[in-house]
């Protein structure tokens, strides 16, 4: 997937304005933050709020493009939570962004029970 959000930026890149593409793929740890084991989690998320961060994002200063995908369901040890890229000119703009975004998707949008 994120091969593929790679390929479809650059074709409709105005170099211009793009000369990063960052990513994450957030995966189910075997441990909580609190370094106890973990079989796994239940996930869910609200895709309005996940609709209105990335118009949110699309629309900052040296960004060109945002995307997110959200599993839902069972996930087990290794699985895939999500996938988010931000697109942009420069580091300055596109490293804090990606960090901040990815915080905000799991402060505001995820709903995560792990078990």
């Amino acid at each position: 997937m994120i091969d593929q959000w790679v390929a479809e930026v650059k074709k409709n890149a105005d170099f211009q304005d793009l000369g990063m593409i960052l990513a994450h793929n957030g995966v189910v740890r075997a441990t909580s933050k609190e370094g106890k084991p973990v079989k796994g989690m239940r996930l869910s998320y609200n895709r309005e709020r996940l609709d209105a961060l990335l118009a949110e994002y699309r629309k900052k200063e040296g960004i060109v493009e945002v995307k997110a995908w959200i599993n839902e369901g069972l996930l087990k040890i290794g699985d895939d939570i999500m996938y988010a890229l931000v697109a942009g000119k420069l580091r300055k703009y596109v490293i804090p962004a990606l960090e901040e975004f990815v915080s905000r998707i799991k402060n505001e949008v995820v709903i995560e029970e792990e078990f």
